[in-house]
């Protein structure tokens, strides 16, 4: 039994790691956790991916165990001190991409500078920005996907069904407001291992 059936194959725009032993490993332990996957990734190759509820460290890891059981390439923002010596360099093999806080042109254009320089990238935000609720959301995540000219997936951390659950393509708007209050939406049926999303 595997976690990752409904997800697989997956799209060939999408970036993708080797296959390798770690991934057969990961999807064993996400299977004996009673942990799966539901729904399809998209076909492309560029774009923004939310996960919520972030509630608990737990997301973190089975986030990571499913990147790795499904090769999916996902990569994440990190202040650049932290890209410095053994670390920098397993933060690099992990996704992580190094950002300048006191940039001047800021984390938006450094992301979007980033997108057009890699024709295949997705990249992963928590927009709660915390595991604490939150009443907001940071809407760094729209920004860029907005100015990169990229799609927002919306994924969902299920803890009630043991599920990761992939959502529908979203294409940022004009309206800032509608699109949050949009896909905070998607979120409502979902249950954080210790909050929700309040819609």
């Amino acid at each position: 039994m595997s976690a990752c059936d409904e997800a697989l194959p997956l799209p060939p725009a999408m970036p993708q790691l080797a296959q390798n032993g770690r991934r057969r490993l990961c999807d064993w332990v996400l299977a004996r956790c009673g942990w799966r996957i539901r729904g399809r990734f998209p076909d492309v190759a560029q774009l923004v991916l939310i996960a919520a509820p972030h509630s608990s460290w737990w997301d973190g890891l089975w986030g990571m165990l499913f990147k790795v059981a499904l090769g999916v390439e996902l990569s994440f923002m990190g202040k650049r001190e932290l890209f410095r010596g053994p670390l920098g360099w397993t933060l690099r093999k992990l996704g992580g991409i190094p950002i300048e806080r006191t940039h001047a042109h800021g984390l938006v254009d450094q992301m979007v500078a980033n997108f057009r320089a890699s024709p295949r990238l997705w990249l992963g935000i928590a927009p709660e920005g915390t595991r604490k609720r939150v009443a907001k959301w940071r809407t760094g995540f729209w920004h860029i996907a907005r100015a990169a000219g990229v799609p927002i997936l919306p994924i969902a951390f299920d803890y009630s069904t043991r599920s990761i659950v992939i959502g529908e393509l979203f294409q940022p708007g004009a309206d800032l407001e509608a699109d949050i209050a949009a896909l905070r939406a998607f979120y409502a049926p979902f249950h954080g291992r210790n909050h929700d999303v309040e819609a």
